[in-house]
């Protein structure tokens, strides 16, 4: 596997970039201030209205179970609630990533680098792949508000995180990943991930079959944190 930039680099998060890279949530990090959104937004002149990395929030407002404060992946472990979660949710460019096995067009490929792509060519707005993607990663920016495109899928054309891939190939983190204040969004090879979040004592907020869809044969490592 090669790797661009060999680099540790863990006060932005970034491990190693490039071929083979995986992107991943550190959900007891994250503080959702929204500077992955404003770091997308500027590096990739992204509209005020569009946004290719949101912050998701489950179980807003609750308390965690007695003990489990700041501790969402013990919680959950143990089958406790783990109160009010911030979860960074953009494409995490999956090995087996169901968006490429449902696109009729061939518009969406995984690359021999790891990420996964979109040929705006290709292409035809049908929305099959926010159908099957369980993160929610594309988006439909000149989607129209008619009912010709919710029932024909005619939502334009898709678009989604691309990885920060030029930046990557040029040995730099992705720009959330780097302007993150918490270092909740980890990048690297998946062993890199997995030893980050060990010593961090953190997990996986994924259940098995999300971690298998991520890191397809991989996913041993990240099972059981």
């Amino acid at each position: 596997m090669s790797t661009e930039n060999q680099g540790s680099r863990m006060s932005d998060g970034v491990m190693s970039t490039g071929d083979g890279m995986r992107i991943f949530p550190d959900v007891e990090a994250c503080i959702d201030c929204g500077s992955c959104v404003v770091s997308c937004k500027r590096t990739w002149d992204i509209p005020a209205d569009e946004q290719r990395i949101k912050i998701t929030t489950m179980l807003e407002g609750q308390e965690a179970d007695e003990g489990f404060n700041g501790r969402q992946t013990d919680a959950l472990a143990q089958g406790k609630s783990p109160g009010e979660t911030n979860l960074p949710m953009q494409c995490y460019h999956c090995e087996n990533a169901p968006c490429v096995s449902v696109c009729p067009t061939n518009a969406l490929q995984k690359n021999d680098d790891g990420f996964v792509t979109v040929t705006d060519d290709l292409c035809v707005g049908c929305q099959y792949c926010l159908s099957g993607c369980p993160f929610g990663a594309p988006q439909f920016p000149d989607q129209s508000d008619t009912v010709a495109s919710d029932v024909f899928g005619t939502g334009g054309i898709m678009d989604k995180c691309t990885g920060c891939r030029e930046r990557q190939h040029a040995s730099q983190g992705p720009a959330c990943a780097e302007e993150c204040a918490t270092d909740a969004i980890l990048v690297g090879t998946t062993s890199e991930i997995k030893d980050e979040l060990e010593k961090r004592e953190s997990g996986s907020f994924f259940n098995d079959a999300a971690l298998d869809v991520i890191f397809g044969d991989e996913a041993g490592m990240m099972k059981g944190l």
